[in-house]
């Protein structure tokens, strides 16, 4: 499939509509389990651990105290990508999505397409299953950094796009409490994809 916007690109789905997103993230995260986030050269993985955060609800998100520069695109239109800079030397990427301030972190991927790309952005000699296991590997692996802050994600244009390639998320997936972070820890808004070897931490099964 190649999106209007890139007749050039390679995309492996359809790209997922703009009302997906305009959802609160809780209701967005598990149901972004196996979609697929694509770049336009031809990386792509499939997405297999997602994180939600809530905003004002939310104290471990990152606008739970309101808009600042860093995190505007937050509150801006649903379904573009929003990136920050973490422990000053990783990139991470979320999913915009409704009400303003709300988001999805996407923890990890299952390499799809483009291995040998990913392989030359990560570190020599990087098992495939190590490429995008974890949220900063990830971005490494797909080439993301903060000049993608606030690419649209729908319309594909601005080089990555999140597609649905008919795979459903799975059936029945709980949540578990999220990772990395110091409040909100009884919140089980973490969803995996059951028995994936490319989520981050042990398999859980």
């Amino acid at each position: 499939m190649r999106s209007r916007a890139d007749r050039g690109a390679f995309w492996p789905g359809r790209p997922v509509p703009r009302a997906f997103f305009e959802r609160p993230a809780t209701t967005v995260a598990p149901q972004l389990l196996n979609k697929v986030l694509a770049c336009a050269d031809g990386r792509s993985g499939r997405i297999v651990e997602v994180e939600a955060y809530a905003g004002p609800v939310d104290p471990a998100a990152h606008t739970y105290r309101g808009k600042t520069p860093r995190n505007a695109v937050m509150f801006g239109p649903p379904g573009h990508m929003y990136v920050y800079f973490t422990y000053g030397m990783h990139w991470c990427c979320n999913c915009v999505c409704r009400p303003a301030g709300e988001g999805v972190l996407i923890r990890a991927l299952e390499p799809l397409h483009g291995l040998e790309r990913m392989q030359e952005s990560r570190p020599v000699g990087t098992a495939r299953r190590d490429l995008c296991r974890g949220p900063a590997r990830l971005t490494q692996a797909l080439g993301i950094t903060g000049a993608q802050n606030g690419i649209d994600l729908v319309t594909g244009r601005d080089g990555f796009a999140v597609l649905d390639d008919s795979v459903a998320p799975p059936d029945g997936v709980t949540g578990t409490p999220r990772v990395g972070i110091r409040v909100g820890v009884e919140l089980p808004w973490r969803w995996r994809v059951p028995n994936s070897r490319y989520v981050s931490g042990p398999i859980n099964r």
